[in-house]
């Protein structure tokens, strides 16, 4: 057996539990690499929701993601994402941090990261799941990853199984990943 990284687990968890005909939120759409997997996961019959505060990255997600017209680009803060989503997802994905070769000024916040979490988890169906790709190798990175782990060992077991999957070998404080399953 071989055990998978990071982003190829996030990825598995995806094919687990998306299906063609989904609705899915990318809540950190960054440069459009989950975005385009989730669009090409649940096909033309689904919907992708993708946010992001910086308007670099919806057009990155955009140019990405040009050859599929099932998806919502949102610029703004996953934190509001009942204003924009009235139906039932089976799936969101956070990737944590700030924007690969961006602005590294310009980082996700542990309470808007929470608060969306929670909106999401709202939505979200029986047996979907929340992914969150916890990137926490720069000072506000560890701060959120802090009150993320502890928003998330207290959560309602009765709610949600949740897991977090890492390498605890490895230097220079790599990602991991949280999942929560709506029970």
């Amino acid at each position: 057996m071989k055990l998978k990284g990071i982003l190829p687990f996030s990825k598995s968890l995806i094919d687990t539990f998306v299906t063609a005909g989904d609705s899915v939120v990318d809540a950190t759409c960054g440069n459009g690499h989950d975005t385009l997997y989730l669009a090409e996961r649940v096909t033309a019959a689904g919907h992708v929701y993708a946010f992001d505060i910086q308007e670099t990255a919806i057009s990155n997600t955009k140019l990405k993601t040009a050859a599929y017209d099932h998806i919502t680009f949102i610029n703004d803060g996953h934190q509001h994402a009942g204003q924009y989503i009235n139906e039932a997802i089976s799936c969101a994905i956070f990737n944590l941090g700030y924007l690969p070769r961006g602005d590294k000024s310009i980082v996700t916040l542990p309470d808007t990261t929470i608060q969306a979490v929670n909106v999401l988890f709202e939505q979200l169906k029986s047996g979907g799941i929340i992914i969150l790709v916890i990137y926490h190798g720069h000072a506000e990175g560890q701060l959120e990853k802090e009150a993320v782990l502890n928003f998330l060992q207290h959560y309602d077991q009765e709610q949600a199984h949740i897991l977090k999957y890492e390498f605890i070998n490895q230097k220079n404080n790599p990602p991991f990943i949280c999942a929560i399953e709506k029970r």
